[in-house]
């Protein structure tokens, strides 16, 4: 039996014996049992390969690779069986069935015949070749008679073997196990070289006191394979994992990164190589050159050896991976390699006589053109980057490219030669990676760390124009709220809508950038130096980019929604001594902003620390609160046209142990802004149901039916009706004695929603009344939707209701609409008698106010009178 099935063999024993052990001693409850059994248990495969691969001192996975894969098989539930093996021996496992997994694969055609490979790449790599000192090597050539020592079996050995051999380089290819054991040899001296991937030598080259080469080549993807046809499930859930982790840069994929491989890789630069194979070449060309010049003299003696060398030359040159040419001074083709002959997809006789104009877009050959001139009429050889478009091709291509005249010492060229390498590739990486660590993924707007480095820029520079530039954080209002009934993707569409109408109001010059979540960023340039109206000039932008997002709705699918945003702005002055201060100033003006209410903008001001320092105390005093139950309820009586109270409104009251009563309007705002007011609103819900069922026994009181606000949060939670039934369920109050009031502001974010919430509610029997009716934005066509029992006229209606006609309009077409919509109309604010009895008059004969009786505790409402009443009789 061999080691790897006798591995197996050993793993489903000790399973087995797990599991019986389980069932006879009932150690293990059901839902453990049963999780277990679903587990799917993957046999790793594991060589030593570090950083990528290798194991840890657990036996586990470890490496960028194996804590990769460790991550995935947390979330997903998998148990990782390691199973440890030499390369050549994993990947026969692997091809066999033994293993499951194997990580630090290349793909190549070959190996895709017998394995299969996910879609995303977990890592890219390159190989590089590290020498001992004493040892020189600048070029291939520079391998003739050297021990290079390479993974038996690896991408390293079977692409160095031909490509030596192309050069007619004799060198002495040397196995190993392993990378570690190919770098000990490399420094015990039984070696010159080694071959690895850059992971490696970049970590393990120190330790062993060898030194990086600039020979590069391969540059590879690598992934996880399985056997062919096994394990299509686990590739998928790798994939899925892989696509999004590398989609966000904050995610665990490149924290990993991050820890294993250190900073990233700096720009590709010149290699030696470059030089040195350019000297060859150029060395090459001349002696061909000279040997035309002595043939016109010997044609007969010469023929036969010019061949000879014609063909080595050619052999050398079309054994090159890059791109190989000379041109003329007319910038005529005069020789191509093999290697570009198949980048332009022609053969040499339709490329020799032609300029770059035939073969590239417009664009690209002009920018090659002058590069080329710069070559010829300074006679000096450049390095540099080119790129552009092959005519009929959309793809880009990046090549770094390698040029010098061929002529006389410090005279113009005549001709010149260059070699060009591609390296799309590789720049495609390099710019993956920008995208990733600088922009927004969903938006593709800067993020915080491009704004955080633009500031620091701006610091830097000297501030000549003080007070002329501005930050404003913008925060969208509710925004949980459309995330929490819609679903990620609708805050999505939101955030990208928002995003687009904010690029529409930058400036030439301004910087728009996205935070997180829904936090946005504009970054003013400088507006005009020494101007006294400079802020003035701000506040305009502001208040124009608060128009922008909230006049007009988004659309969100079938979905109409209104948003608008708070805006917090600090101006750039010399008394912000860094950027972290900046950013400080305007979170502290936006904080201000979202606590005026929604569509607000405010400037920084020195005193808005002590109001936030003392606004964080109340936060937490009101979590304290929360947490020892420091709150009360008092009811207000609710009275008809013959003084009696019919119900209560149930109004909440912080009794502090150092501040002592609290009203609501010093609290209820800054629960709504931290979120607080959705424990709280539930508490006042259960208190206030708790209270009906305590009445329900007492007949002079069970008749009440007690009124409670909710707040927007809790109206457009997703479980906002289970929570209000399982309260109900839990109190054994009566649904029929609870009524619930909403705004107006408060169903027009979401009106198909809420009416879909109001129903299931009304089913069970819970009456629903539409608070502060007037001061909101319901249309008729929306009030006759909702289904409502009582509309509640505003108090600041009912206030002037005697000396103001359009109030008293205004009162009179809310009781007849209610009337016609068959709903009953409560006036609150009624503190009069003239007030009350104008009321009825209007045919409003339902009433609430300081005129029948303030909000009062349990106690004192039992005792209540109603003071128009026309006996001594009482509720009780």
């Amino acid at each position: 039996m061999s080691r790897l099935h006798r591995v197996r063999w050993y793993w489903r024993w000790c399973c087995g014996c797990a599991l019986l052990l389980a069932l006879l001693f009932g150690a293990m409850n059901t839902n453990t049992s049963q999780a277990q059994a679903a587990a799917r248990e993957v046999y790793v495969g594991i060589y030593n390969n570090p950083p990528k691969i290798m194991a840890g001192a657990n036996g586990q996975p470890s490496g960028i690779l194996g804590h990769l894969l460790q991550e995935i098989a947390l979330q997903e539930g998998w148990v990782l069986h390691p199973v440890h093996c030499t390369w050549e021996a994993c990947l026969a496992a692997l091809e066999a069935g033994d293993i499951d997994l194997l990580p630090d694969v290349a793909y190549s055609e070959q190996r895709a015949s017998t394995l299969d490979f996910h879609e995303t790449p977990a890592l890219h790599s390159w190989s590089q070749i590290y020498r001992r000192e004493g040892i020189e090597l600048h070029s291939m050539l520079d391998l003739q008679g050297k021990r290079l020592i390479v993974l038996n079996g690896s991408v390293q050995e079977q692409y160095l073997r031909p490509l030596l051999a192309s050069f007619g380089i004799t060198a002495q290819i040397m196995p190993a196990q392993n990378f570690e054991q190919a770098f000990a040899k490399v420094a015990a001296g039984e070696a010159d070289a080694a071959a690895v991937n850059y992971h490696f030598g970049d970590q393990a080259a120190p330790r062993f006191h060898l030194l990086p080469t600039s020979l590069i080549f391969q540059p590879s993807k690598l992934y996880y394979a399985s056997g062919k046809g096994r394990n299509s499930d686990l590739l998928a859930t790798l994939d899925s994992h892989l696509t999004n982790w590398q989609a966000n840069p904050n995610s665990f994929y490149f924290q990993n990164l991050k820890r294993w491989s250190g900073p990233p890789p700096a720009p590709p630069t010149v290699p030696i190589a470059f030089w040195w194979g350019l000297a060859t070449v150029a060395a090459l060309l001349l002696l061909a050159l000279a040997g035309m010049l002595l043939l016109r003299r010997e044609v007969a003696r010469q023929t036969h050896k010019l061949r000879t060398s014609e063909e080595k030359l050619s052999t050398i040159l079309n054994s090159i991976e890059a791109n190989v040419f000379i041109k003329d001074a007319q910038l005529r083709y005069q020789y191509a390699n093999r290697k570009l002959c198949e980048f332009l997809g022609v053969p040499i006789e339709q490329i020799l006589g032609k300029s770059d104009e035939a073969f590239f877009d417009a664009p690209t050959a002009a920018r090659i053109r002058e590069i080329d001139h710069l070559v010829l009429e300074s006679g000096q050889r450049l390095v540099r980057e080119e790129y552009g478009h092959r005519l009929g091709n959309t793809k880009k291509h990046t090549f770094l490219s390698v040029k010098l005249p061929l002529g006389l010492p410090g005279q113009a060229g005549y001709a010149l030669c260059g070699i060009s390498t591609e390296i799309t590739e590789q720049r495609q990486f390099i710019e993956e990676i920008h995208q990733l660590a600088f922009y927004d993924p969903l938006t593709h707007l800067p993020n915080r760390k491009q704004l955080m480095e633009r500031l620091h820029q701006l610091m830097a520079e000297p501030r000549t124009h003080q007070g002329s530039q501005a930050l404003l954080l913008i925060n969208l209002d509710n925004f949980k709220d459309l995330n929490d009934t819609h679903g990620h993707s609708a805050g999505d569409q939101l955030l990208l809508q928002v995003a687009q109408r904010l690029t529409a109001c930058a400036r030439p010059g301004d910087m728009v950038a996205r935070l997180g979540s829904d936090e946005f960023a504009l970054l003013m340039g400088e507006h005009k130096p020494n101007s006294a109206s400079t802020q003035h000039q701000i506040e305009y932008a502001a208040t124009h980019i608060l128009k922008a997002l909230s006049e007009m709705p988004y659309q969100i699918g079938a979905l109409e929604y209104l948003a608008s945003a708070g805006i917090g702005i600090t101006v750039l002055d010399s008394s912000q001594p860094s950027v972290e201060a900046i950013l400080k100033h305007a979170d502290l003006a936006l904080f201000q902003a979202k606590a005026q209410g929604r569509n607000s903008l405010r400037f920084f001001k020195p005193d808005m620390e002590v109001v936030v320092a003392a606004r964080a105390a109340l936060e937490t005093d009101l979590r304290e609160g929360l947490r020892q139950e420091q709150f009360l309820l008092y009811y207000q009586p609710q009275v008809d046209s013959k003084h009696q109270m019919f119900g209560v409104e149930a109004l909440v009251r912080w009794q502090h142990p150092q501040r002592g009563l609290v009203p609501p309007g010093s609290f209820i705002g800054l629960a709504e802004a931290s979120g607080l007011i959705e424990p709280l609103g539930l508490w006042i819900l259960r208190t206030a149901c708790t209270q009906i069922a305590h009445w329900s026994h007492n007949p002079a009181m069970a008749h009440l039916q007690v009124a409670v606000n909710i707040s927007a949060r809790q109206l457009h939670h997703a479980r906002f009706v289970e929570q209000v039934l399982a309260i109900l369920d839990e109190t054994g109050a009566n649904p029929e004695r609870l009524e619930l009031e909403l705004t107006e502001s408060q169903l027009v974010e979401d009106m198909e929603g809420a009416i879909t919430k109001m129903k299931k509610l009304k089913e069970h029997g819970i009456h629903l009344s539409l608070d502060d009716f007037g001061t909101g934005y319901s249309s008729l066509n929306h009030l006759k939707r909702l289904p409502l029992d009582q509309l509640k006229i505003d108090q600041s209606f009912v206030r002037d209701l005697l000396i103001d006609a359009n109030d008293l309009s205004i009162v009179k077409a809310i009781v007849g609409m209610g009337h016609s919509l068959h709903l009953s109309v409560l006036a609150e604010g009624v503190e009069t008698q003239e007030q009350r009895d104008m009321l009825e008059q209007l045919g409003c004969i339902f009433y609430q106010g300081y005129w029948f009786g303030r909000p009062m505790p349990v106690a004192q409402l039992q005792d209540w009178r109603s003071p128009g009443a026309v006996s001594t009789s009482s509720v009780d």
